[in-house]
């Protein structure tokens, strides 16, 4: 779909449907290993063991530990068929010897099960609350002491939401150990027709938690977060022609904005600083990039090409650039300018059509759709080094694959995809593995995600 035959792809690319592209991990080429750590680790996570009250959910607690730590992508799940018969629970249960049928280290470091790191523990009902012992050891350390990195109490309400957050917490706490934040509490928005009208919703980073934040009863497409999370900004058709719109994620209420008197303001973007919104709006006839202070006022337009200029990013790291769409190439194209509009460049070369950049937290690399090799009508996902054009395919195949986003940990992508017929939010670790399905419901696209 070209620039000439749609003023806006963002908004006119939820209106196609075909077959989406099956994920496969790419090379693992040094732009992959930069942004995925490359080599990963082994750890076992045998069940904690639950007594009392705190019985009903532990199969939950459990699920949602290993889910999250293997969702992470840093580390391996030793598989559970090879652990020994009798797993530590506690502290006190570790012997300094070996072959003592799981409850010494050298158990668990050797084969079959070849870990590196043991984590185990127990939950109990006390008081009324949920409360789980959680523990991480380092199994190629023989002295216990030395080997412990984790021993912390894990309390939370007894309930569905107090076990999954207490599994929140031991999770994060074993990522930090190796250096990752863990996704737990962050948010993705996105737009869902589930209720027969294009909504924002929002849902856990695991897909949990799904429920609408607008009830316009109209169109509303591409949304963006503040940095702080407390600020939506979307385009929505509630008032007829596509309008920038603000909504206060603490209030749930309406933020004034003022819009350009034009026939066309969309696809906002927040500064890193929260400061600014930049976005598109046909105020001079040509559909151009512009910028405005939160409430709409000190507008000043920032690109002056006569092609149609969509999609303005702002690197979050040096907040001195920003990535866009444009057709001043003829089929679109991503390029690179300044705040001040200075410095064009154009980062996608080559045949076929590249949009939707995001840049990754970092500042230095952006993922993006592209038909690159492709029939029209095709998108995959691509990542590239901005500063080398050195670009790593993520998704292969036919059907759209679009609107990528990074998370905050810089390891994981949302995206939407088509491939059951409706689209659907997905998300990948950055090397493309790890395919994780997130919207069953309606059509599903247009993901941001929040710290």
């Amino acid at each position: 779909m070209k620039l000439k035959h749609c003023k806006l792809t963002a908004l006119c690319s939820v209106a196609a449907l075909g077959v989406m592209a099956f994920s496969q991990a790419p090379q693992q080429s040094d732009l992959i290993v930069k942004l995925t750590g490359g080599t990963r680790r082994v750890i076992a996570l045998p069940d904690f063991r639950a007594g009392g009250g705190a019985a009903a959910f532990a199969d939950l607690f459990n699920r949602t530990v290993f889910e999250d730590i293997e969702r992470s992508g840093l580390l391996t799940m030793a598989p559970k068929s090879f652990y020994p018969l009798s797993p530590p629970q506690q502290e006190s249960d570790l012997r300094p010897s070996s072959n003592c049928g799981g409850r010494c280290l050298s158990d668990w470091s050797a084969a079959p099960v070849n870990a590196n790191y043991l984590a185990f523990g127990y939950a109990a009902d006390q008081g009324g609350q949920f409360v789980a012992f959680g523990h991480l050891y380092n199994t190629a350390v023989a002295d216990l002491a030395g080997a412990k990195l984790i021993r912390k109490l894990y309390t939370a309400p007894l309930t569905d939401e107090g076990a999954r957050k207490a599994a929140h917490e031991y999770a994060a706490d074993i990522l930090a150990q190796f250096g990752v934040p863990s996704l737990a509490g962050t948010k993705i928005y996105f737009i869902s027709d589930r209720t027969g009208n294009k909504e924002v919703w929002a849902m856990d980073f695991d897909g949990s938690n799904q429920r609408q934040i607008t009830n316009f009863r109209s169109i509303t497409t591409t949304p963006a977060i503040s940095p702080d999370g407390l600020r939506l900004a979307f385009t929505s058709y509630a008032k007829g022609q596509p309008q920038i719109m603000l909504w206060s994620t603490e209030t749930n209420r309406m933020i004034p904005f003022l819009n350009p008197q034009a026939s066309l303001n969309a696809t906002p973007n927040f500064a890193p600083d929260g400061s600014k919104i930049y976005f598109a709006s046909s105020l001079n006839s040509d559909t151009q990039i512009y910028a405005a202070d939160v409430s709409g006022a000190n507008l000043k337009r920032i690109s002056t090409s006569r092609a149609i200029e969509v999609e303005p990013k702002v690197n979050p790291k040096t907040g001195s650039d920003i990535v866009f769409v444009s057709g001043r190439s003829g089929p679109q194209q991503i390029y690179r300018m300044n705040l001040d509009g200075a410095g064009v460049e154009r980062l996608t070369t080559g045949e076929g059509e590249a949009a939707n950049p995001s840049w990754h937290p970092d500042g230095q690399h952006i993922v993006f759709k592209w038909t690159r090799g492709f029939a029209p009508g095709n998108w995959n996902i691509f990542v590239m080094d901005v500063a080398s054009r050195e670009t790593v395919q993520l998704t292969f195949g036919a059907g759209r694959n679009e609107n990528p986003v990074w998370a905050p940990d810089g390891r994981h992508i949302a995206f939407a995809s088509n491939r059951n017929g409706r689209f659907q939010i997905y998300t990948m670790l950055a090397d493309g593995t790890g395919l994780k399905q997130l919207t069953n419901s309606g059509n599903n696209t247009m993901p941001v995600w929040s710290k």
